[in-house]
């Protein structure tokens, strides 16, 4: 007798299938890799965590230049794939996450949150701010916290920021408007967050039966309105004003070929306008297409988003 194993029920090739049996099956993606005590090409090391029973991350630790109780700024990062694809522990992130440490010279902590349809939204986003709380809980003097020894001996907290790339840029704004109106643990502040290629849509921008939007209502058919919902649409009316945002300065990253490009210049703008008091700006890149600096680190231009990133968060902590 048939399960319904073959039979699918939503697809989203080359991305995603989903069979009737609620076998999910990610096409798209790169292999889990362990993490490694020294990365040949950076020097950076990392190792696995538990945040939480649900909640693990991967954190990443420089080579050490000088003093071994150098404080480092921290980068919480949320990685992408549509909030259904993709891990902190893939080939693909660590590669990126070993890059981004070495020349921004920061301790990052990769937030492995749960994916859709397994965990639809607000699961992603509560996760991802359970992470951040637990970055600022190792501020508290709370002996039933097991602190992360890399964090305490050489975070700085006074310099944290958050990050994330398509997927994570999206998150990366709805914990940067939350945190503007919820205190974090420990009193700590977002310095700086980094929106690489944001996921955000519009209906305007974008038809009902695009992949973008069909995602969208996948991850989140609890969404009222769709695509215009207040978390993947910051422009619609009820979303939750721009100028509350909790950090200080804001880097937003768009390439030429890239669908999305033309919605995060809005967002840009639309921050700009907001009286928000921050400041914020914008890396636009010519010829090439969404996240491409992940898939190809190894191009002129790949390295020279990682260098603007890493130069947003030198020049953040002067």
């Amino acid at each position: 007798m048939d399960s319904g194993d073959n039979e699918v029920t939503i697809d989203f090739s080359p991305l995603l299938r989903v069979y009737k049996s609620g076998r999910v099956e990610r096409i798209f993606g790169s292999p889990i890799v362990p993490p490694s005590p020294e990365d040949p090409a950076t020097g950076v090391a990392s190792k696995d965590i538990d945040i939480s029973p649900e909640i693990k991350a991967r954190i990443y630790l420089p080579k050490l230049t000088n003093t071994t109780d150098q404080k480092l700024p921290i980068l919480v990062y949320y990685h992408g794939g549509g909030f259904c694809l993709e891990s902190a522990f893939s080939f693909l992130d660590q590669r990126y996450l070993n890059l981004i440490v070495a020349e921004a010279n920061v301790i990052a902590v990769s937030v492995e949150y749960r994916l859709a349809p397994e965990h639809r939204l607000p699961v992603a986003y509560e996760d991802s701010w359970a992470a951040l709380q637990w970055v600022g809980s190792h501020v508290l003097e709370d002996p039933g916290f097991k602190k992360e020894p890399w964090l305490v001996n050489h975070g700085n907290f006074e310099k944290v920021f958050i990050g994330g790339d398509s997927a994570g840029g999206n998150i990366v704004h709805n914990l940067s408007l939350r945190s503007g109106s919820e205190s974090l643990n420990g009193g700590i502040k977002i310095l700086g967050s980094l929106l690489c290629f944001p996921y955000f849509l519009t209906s305007k921008d974008f038809k009902e039966d695009s992949l973008a939007s069909r995602i969208w209502v996948f991850v989140n058919p609890s969404a009222e309105d769709g695509v215009d919902d207040p978390r993947i649409n910051p422009f619609v009316e009820k979303a939750q004003s721009l100028s509350g945002l909790g950090c200080s300065k804001i880097l937003v990253s768009v390439a030429e070929k890239d669908e999305l490009r033309n919605i995060g210049i809005q967002y840009v703008e639309a921050v700009k306008k907001s009286g928000w008091k921050g400041e914020i700006e914008l890396i636009d890149v010519e010829g090439e297409d969404h996240c491409f600096q992940i898939f190809d680190p190894e191009t002129e231009k790949a390295k020279n988003l990682i260098k603007g990133m890493a130069n947003f968060i030198k020049q953040s902590c002067m």
